[in-house]
């Protein structure tokens, strides 16, 4: 019982220290206060972008002192050194680059290489190839110490709560991840990461939610009027028809939405007037309202479990954060 009252008091104090941080004068302008509150509200996209940063950070540090400490502990039970370990176990390891192999990094980088033939880089190519591999000989050996010496991480990344707001969703509704997307039909980097998207959507079946929601840039003159169109296809069922096309295509108009709403079998008329009397303007508001909320500045944003990540990124960074929240759902609670 005293346990439960030390920690319902020490609840309390935190609670109230926060509250007084919160109102914390940090600035006045003639009669007016700026408090701590309004400072971090202000500054909110840049504070969550560090947090990101300073987690990365730390993530990457803890992997490299577990990885060392891996070693030492294999090295110790062979009675080696953790030099000899590294040259036994990885350096011998790493396979000469192939012909092939080779040739594939030349023909893919030709264009920056100015002219040079592919003797003359041929070098280079195959140190780069064989640090590549040693870097992929080392992630893979140190998992599989992981699975001799039990390894457990506490450090867990920065999350930030977003609402799917009831938006389009793709994917169980019960799956362990969600991922909700904030993007914009003409950005270029978002129809980019569409394609990402798609494969992580394939890859993950039964594993993950992709909700959908809006953030149409001010300087692209189609993204709300296209934005709109869609929430209007949504209406109909046949949002995710309706998106899939809007990025596929080569450009965004009027008559485009019109095409691709008779392509999808949507009641023309219905959807017309839903374009015309702007039915969905203050939905797609509201999900601009929430973006900036939450940090977002720019197109595409990404929060895997509220996990944020922005810009297209590829594949093996949605695995990777997908990967550690699966893990994280599937361990024990203690």
């Amino acid at each position: 019982m005293r346990t439960r009252i030390l920690v319902a008091v020490s609840a309390t104090l935190l609670a109230v220290t926060a509250a007084r941080a919160a109102d914390e004068t940090v600035a006045t302008v003639g009669t007016v206060t700026i408090t701590r509150e309004q400072l971090e509200k202000a500054v909110k996209p840049q504070l969550i972008e560090v947090e990101n940063q300073r987690f990365e950070i730390l993530s990457d540090g803890l992997d490299e002192l577990i990885a060392e400490q891996l070693f030492t502990l294999e090295a110790k039970s062979k009675d080696i050194s953790s030099e000899q370990l590294v040259q036994t176990e990885i350096n011998a390891k790493v396979p000469e680059p192939s012909d092939a192999e080779v040739q594939k990094v030349y023909d893919d980088n030709k264009a920056q290489l100015g002219g040079q033939t592919l003797d003359a880089v041929k070098p280079r190519i195959v140190e780069f190839l064989k640090q590549q591999k040693a870097e992929e000989r080392h992630a893979a050996y140190v998992e599989e110490l992981k699975g001799k010496y039990k390894t457990t991480v506490a450090l867990k990344a920065p999350k930030v709560e977003v609402s799917t707001a009831g938006r389009p969703a793709r994917g169980p509704e019960s799956a362990p991840v969600t991922i909700i997307e904030f993007s914009d039909y003409e950005c270029p980097f978002c129809k980019r990461a569409e394609v990402v998207v798609q494969e992580v959507v394939k890859a993950y079946p039964d594993k993950v939610k992709l909700v959908y929601r809006h953030f149409p840039l001010d300087f692209h003159e189609q993204a709300k009027p296209a934005a709109e169109a869609s929430a209007c296809a949504g209406a109909q069922g046949k949002f995710w028809e309706f998106h899939d096309k809007l990025f596929a295509g080569p450009s965004l108009s009027p008559e485009r939405y019109k095409a691709i709403a008779a392509e999808v079998g949507l009641d023309q008329a219905k959807f017309d007037q839903c374009v015309q009397k702007n039915e969905f303007k203050a939905q797609i508001e509201q999900d601009m309202a929430d973006a900036s909320a939450v940090g977002v500045t720019g197109t595409p944003a990404f929060f895997i479990n509220g996990r944020m990540i922005s810009g297209a990124q590829p594949f093996e960074k949605f695995k990777e954060i997908i990967d550690e929240e699966l893990a994280a759902s599937a361990a024990p609670k203690s």
